[in-house]
């Protein structure tokens, strides 16, 4: 009989969380927000969850460990202080939004230690951040030329705003080469690190 290493009630709390969360954030901001990658982590994590998949969550973790703890940073600090010193969070304090839509985006918050926690639970499987890299030269050209207004996964510039600096193509194929380079290698090394250290603790 195989082993459960993931407990059946977060298998459960997760799937009906994101079923109640799927319909709300697509009549709030439409079918492209689900392509961003903290959105598409989401569906991908449920489904690692009942995979027991250590791909699924290394290949999420390269991508979403950086960016949504960064997130967090910022939503703490403009808490305390009121000011972003990084961005990305000032949706979270606009009235204009309902409070039950910006109290779901705290999945950004829950989804770092919930990632860190399955691969120290499952193991880290070094392949993830290529498949992510697959996904993000899948994904982000789809959000260049695919409503390319709402800027999804900052396809067409840095932090929601079309940049002019650079041709868009070029920016396009700088962002597929670098965002691997600069933010997926250095994670797979990071987490390679830690889980060898997991692994070597008494």
């Amino acid at each position: 009989m195989r082993v459960m290493r993931i407990p059946l009630w977060l298998k459960i709390v997760w799937t009906v969380w994101v079923i109640v969360w799927m319909p709300i954030y697509a009549r709030q901001y439409g079918p492209q927000n689900f392509l961003y990658f903290c959105d598409l982590g989401n569906l991908f994590i449920a489904a690692g969850l009942w995979l027991e998949s250590p791909l699924i969550f290394s290949w999420q973790a390269t991508s979403l460990l950086l960016f949504q703890s960064l997130f967090t940073i910022d939503l703490v600090i403009a808490l305390f202080s009121g000011r972003h010193f990084i961005g990305g969070t000032e949706y979270m304090f606009d009235p204009q939004i309902s409070l039950w839509i910006r109290l779901l985006s705290l999945f950004h918050a829950v989804t770092p230690p919930l990632l860190l926690w399955a691969i120290w639970r499952l193991g880290y499987d070094e392949r993830g951040w290529k498949y992510q890299t697959l996904t993000t030269w899948i994904v982000v050209p789809v959000n260049y030329f695919w409503r390319p207004q709402y800027d999804v996964n900052w396809a067409r510039g840095p932090f929601f705003h079309e940049q002019h600096v650079l041709p868009g193509l070029l920016y396009l194929l700088l962002y597929l080469i670098l965002v691997p380079a600069l933010v997926y290698f250095p994670t797979h090394k990071f987490l390679s690190w830690l889980t060898q250290r997991w692994h070597a603790a008494p």
